[in-house]
């Protein structure tokens, strides 16, 4: 029963981020308040759920601050990341047209990166037990939203042509997927699991604090942002709450 969640789990990842792209070149005036209410439930998963599973399951195993460690390990192994993925992703008006298309396609790729983590992150909460899982994948499937918005955005944005930005898209509507079912292969002791979910813990307050909330903000009034964001962090709270 669970296997079969898991793999409807996967395939809504790979739709939302097929919907977001899709809706990224038809609602780019309202994009910005999907972007905030996402970027409330990532970090809220990361602070209400995430965090406080980990720490329930490692108490026996590590010292709080072990587990704590572990998150802000995660938080900026992802800056990390992101930040060498992206190191010649800046552009200016000096920049040859190629050479902007290409920073396009690595922003792309990182994109598709992070999806596919957020897929292996599905897959170890609900090693867990389905509550967690289900909440995690409801600020995953938020995330794949704003990530298939944001991968159609930044190949367009960067010169490139709406085949190729599709074709990305796919990859990463795929990534999550993937993610998921490599988790299916191996289970994690439970100490382990502790450590890695507060990993990820790391991992969504980074994309929320750094990537959801600033594009959210961008060019566009922060009212109306905010208080979706608040309003995402106050429904994946409730929810959490209720999952028990």
């Amino acid at each position: 029963m669970v296997t079969m969640l898991v793999f409807f789990i996967a395939g809504a990842a790979f739709v939302a981020t097929m919907l977001g792209g899709a809706l990224a070149l038809k609602l780019s005036d309202r994009l910005h308040l999907i972007l905030g209410f996402s970027a409330g439930a990532v970090v809220a998963v990361a602070f209400f759920d995430l965090l406080p599973e980990a720490l329930d399951l490692g108490i026996h195993y590590y010292e709080l601050a072990t587990i704590v460690t572990a998150a802000a390990v995660g938080f900026f192994l992802y800056l990390l990341l992101d930040r060498l993925l992206l190191l010649h992703a800046h552009t200016d008006e000096s920049s040859e047209v190629g050479q902007v298309e290409t920073r396009g396609h690595v922003r792309a790729g990182s994109l598709s990166l992070h999806s596919f983590l957020d897929g292996i992150g599905i897959g170890l909460a609900f090693q867990v037990n389905a509550a967690v899982g289900l909440v995690v994948a409801a600020a995953v499937l938020a995330h794949d939203f704003s990530d298939g918005i944001n991968t159609v955005n930044v190949v367009v944005r960067h010169g490139g042509e709406y085949k190729k930005a599709l074709r990305w898209l796919i990859v990463d509507a795929v990534a999550p997927v993937l993610g998921v079912l490599v988790t299916l292969l191996f289970t994690v002791s439970t100490g382990h699991l502790s450590l890695l979910l507060a990993l990820f813990a790391g991992f969504f307050l980074y994309i929320g604090a750094s990537d959801l909330i600033p594009e959210s903000h961008h060019q566009h009034p922060k009212f109306m942002t905010t208080v979706m964001t608040l309003l995402g962090a106050a429904v994946l709270f409730t929810a959490i709450h209720f999952a028990g």
